[in-house]
C-alpha cells in the first residue's frame, strides 16, 4: 500500500505550534506582562497538542502493523491450506 505525500497528523502538529508561538507573541505585544499567565497556559495546550498527536501517531502505526499481521497470517493460512 503506497503511503500518502500528505501527512494530516504532521500537518496538525505544525499548525497548532505555529498557531501557538504566534499567540504567544501576539500576548507579549498586546498585554505586556500581564500576559504570562495567558503566555503559560498556550505553552501548556501545546504541549498537550503535542502529546496528543504523537498518541495519535502511535496508535495509527500500532493499527496498521496489526493488520500487516493479519494479512500475513490469513495468507500463511491459505498457503497451508493449499498445501494439503
Amino acid at each position: 500500500m503506497a503511503k500518502s505525500a500528505f501527512d494530516t497528523l504532521r500537518a496538525l502538529a505544525i499548525a497548532s505550534q505555529a498557531l501557538g508561538f504566534i499567540l504567544i507573541i501576539t500576548l507579549e505585544t498586546v498585554m505586556g506582562d500581564a500576559a504570562r499567565p495567558w503566555q503559560g497556559l498556550t505553552l501548556a495546550a501545546m504541549v498537550v497538542a503535542a502529546l496528543w498527536v504523537a498518541l495519535a501517531r502511535r496508535y495509527r502505526r500500532n493499527q496498521s502493523r496489526r493488520a500487516a499481521a493479519q494479512r500475513r497470517a490469513d495468507s500463511g493460512e491459505s498457503r497451508d491450506e493449499d498445501e494439503r
